[in-house]
């Protein structure tokens, strides 16, 4: 069975997370989303919201499996009867980030290997940080993120503001 990881935070899942799922689930019999818990980043949802937001956003594609985990990569990916991760990428700038990451898990652990793949053109543009300032602004976000996403994200965004001004 051809098993991969695609490793993330997800905060929040956007339109060209959902490129690349849709793409490199094609690829595999199963194919793992793994929300990483990153003690560096304050998240705008929790690890569960996180995981209730993808498993919403990717209920058409029938081989994947949304699931959280924290600790080292290799690990997780070994626990999961893997040797694949998949990262996707949206410019260069994610690329040396990424290699650099693909490179210490090689050294880590020699047999995985990390396959990158270029989102779709018309998503070239998102990340889930300017998802959030957009939203924080009262930008508009649709297209840009799944509905139930969107709807999610304003409804956060609407009690933060209202917690911020109590």
């Amino acid at each position: 069975m051809r098993i991969a990881v695609c490793p993330g935070s997800f905060d929040p899942v956007t339109n060209g997370h959902i490129d690349i799922f849709e793409r490199a689930s094609g690829m595999f019999d199963l194919f793992i989303v793994g929300v990483f818990h990153n003690p560096n980043k304050k998240p705008l949802f929790t690890m569960e919201e996180r995981v209730d937001l993808l498993k919403k956003s990717t209920e058409h594609i029938k081989n994947i499996k949304i699931d959280c985990f924290s600790g080292l990569l290799n690990e997780y990916v070994r626990e999961n009867d893997s040797k694949i991760v998949v990262r996707g990428l949206r410019a260069i700038s994610d690329f040396e980030y990424e290699f650099q990451r693909a490179l210490l898990l090689k050294k880590i652990d020699s047999e995985i290997e990390t396959i990158f793949m270029m989102t779709s053109n018309e998503y070239s543009f998102l990340s889930s940080s300017g998802i959030k300032e957009l939203a924080n602004f009262n930008g508009n976000i649709k297209g840009l993120v799944p509905e139930y996403v969107e709807i999610k994200i304003k409804q956060r965004i609407s009690d933060l503001k209202k917690q911020m001004n109590r």
